[in-house]
């Protein structure tokens, strides 16, 4: 396989903006008639925050969470519309400003403990109109948010109201897994909250979230894995389009006999005489460590003109090995391409494959590849 590359770098990362929207526009359907956000953290789950927040928006999103403020301030670069609402889900940064780090820039935190609510009215109680903000109450992460609703309404009531915050939310532990009895917990917890901030809009569900069976999306839906292309239903079929197609290109390629090993420390041993590719990409380029196979372990394939091929021995730091045995000499030669990501194998198959996540091989990446966009 032949795919267009410039020289000097390994490979090409295409990105498929119209599949983008169309994940957001079923996501949206699904959600409806509550309104439908997306998350767009990690670099736009490592495809480029801009482009992505710019896409999601032509493509009728309004409302965008990010973690950072350095994510805000980017996504605010290219959202400058009125109607586009910004949330930051790590909350009010210590020793961040709550004028130029998050009001100046419409960045409305995601205010999780009585500190950061304590610090938010001081400066709320200074403005004309309180800026908004988001109330997190947390229902069984143990990471971020008001450790009970008794916690955030006292907070609430010492301080003298909500302080301009429009949004409560909280977070799923295990929405991916339909069985787990801590979604239904999470839910009542929730719903407790809800009913004790009636006028706030209620945020839960996440890319999961979405598809269980008891529906706990309130007002508004937060996806952020699924528009990327990632399996939001484990075990079952992919409702989402691919996103994301990787291409990396072959620099090199040679047989070896039988008992010959390949890569660092030698661990994988060929069983017949076997071609080897060396393709010029490795972990510095976010492709995952455990993804060759070793001796007793399987990994994770690619393709190379059409065929399953498996990647064999360590991941080295900038390049990997492929086995193309089988596939003819003259369609597997260097300067020929094989395909890591895109429509034969998903991110979630090539990174349980490779002894990882699809969140973790999305987010990772790396800037080293030459990003081509598609927008239709």
């Amino acid at each position: 396989m032949t795919a267009p590359s410039p020289i000097g770098a390994p490979g090409v990362l295409t990105i498929d903006l119209a599949a983008l929207a169309d994940n957001w526009r079923l996501l949206a359907r699904r959600a409806a008639p509550a309104a439908c956000a997306a998350v767009i953290k990690a670099d736009g789950y490592g495809l480029g925050i801009e482009i992505v927040a710019q896409a999601l928006y032509r493509a009728g999103c309004r409302v965008f969470f990010v973690a950072h403020i350095d994510e805000g301030r980017r996504a605010r670069a290219v959202l400058p519309q009125a109607d586009a609402r910004l949330y930051a889900l790590n909350g009010l940064q210590s020793g961040a400003d709550p004028q130029a780090d998050y009001a100046a820039l419409r960045l409305a935190p995601a205010i999780g403990s009585a500190e950061e609510l304590a610090r938010w009215a001081a400066f709320a109680a200074t403005q004309a109109a309180p800026p908004p903000a988001a109330l997190h109450v947390d229902t069984g992460m143990n990471r971020l948010g008001f450790a009970s609703l008794d916690e955030l309404r006292a907070a609430v009531a010492r301080h003298g109201g909500v302080c301009g915050a429009d949004l409560l939310m909280s977070h799923f532990v295990s929405s991916e897994e339909p069985g787990n009895p801590l979604n239904a917990v999470q839910i009542a917890r929730f719903e407790e909250a809800r009913a004790a901030f009636r006028s706030l809009p209620a945020s839960l569900a996440n890319s999961s979230g979405l598809f269980l069976p008891a529906r706990p999306i309130f007002d508004l839906a937060r996806p952020g894995y699924a528009l990327y292309g990632g399996n939001p239903t484990p075990g079952r079929a992919n409702p989402m389009k691919k996103v994301v197609t990787l291409d990396v290109a072959i620099q090199q390629t040679r047989w070896i006999e039988a008992g010959e090993s390949c890569g660092y420390n030698g661990q994988w041993t060929a069983r017949r005489r076997t071609r080897l590719a060396t393709l010029l990409a490795g972990y510095a380029d976010g492709l995952p460590r455990g993804a060759g196979a070793i001796d007793g372990r399987e990994g994770a394939e690619v393709v190379v003109a059409g065929r399953r091929c498996k990647l064999v021995g360590r991941m080295s730091m900038d390049l990997c090995i492929a086995d193309v045995t089988d596939v003819p000499e003259d369609a597997a030669r260097p300067g020929d391409f094989a395909r890591f990501l895109g429509e034969e194998i998903g991110v979630d198959e090539f990174a349980r494959a490779s002894g990882t996540i699809g969140y973790t091989a999305l987010t990772s990446l790396s800037a080293r590849y030459a990003r081509r966009v598609v927008e239709e």
